[in-house]
């Protein structure tokens, strides 16, 4: 027996398949983006698995802003938030 309760419930992560579904984005640009710390990822051995919520995220703040969201800038802010916390600022 399906239990329907359980279908209905957003997930509450997206495998990377899913993740390039949704974005329509490359394969290959998003497990190098991972691999950059420019995507926020979790790492299961050798596989990624992607929190829905930043899906979620990056989805409310272009519509919030009404501009585009950029994952690198991102990504480069918190290599810059990581170093000064590295350097004791």
């Amino acid at each position: 027996m399906v239990d329907t309760e359980k279908l209905s419930k957003a997930p509450t992560s997206y495998t990377v398949r899913e993740v390039v579904k949704v974005l329509r984005c490359d394969a290959a640009t998003l497990y190098r983006a991972i691999r950059e710390d420019a995507f926020p990822a979790v790492r299961i051995r050798t596989r990624y698995v992607v929190p829905a919520k930043v899906i979620d995220q990056m989805i409310a703040e272009a519509i919030e802003t009404g501009s585009m969201v950029d994952v690198a800038k991102i990504a480069a802010e918190r290599r810059v938030d990581r170093e000064l916390k590295r350097l004791g600022h």
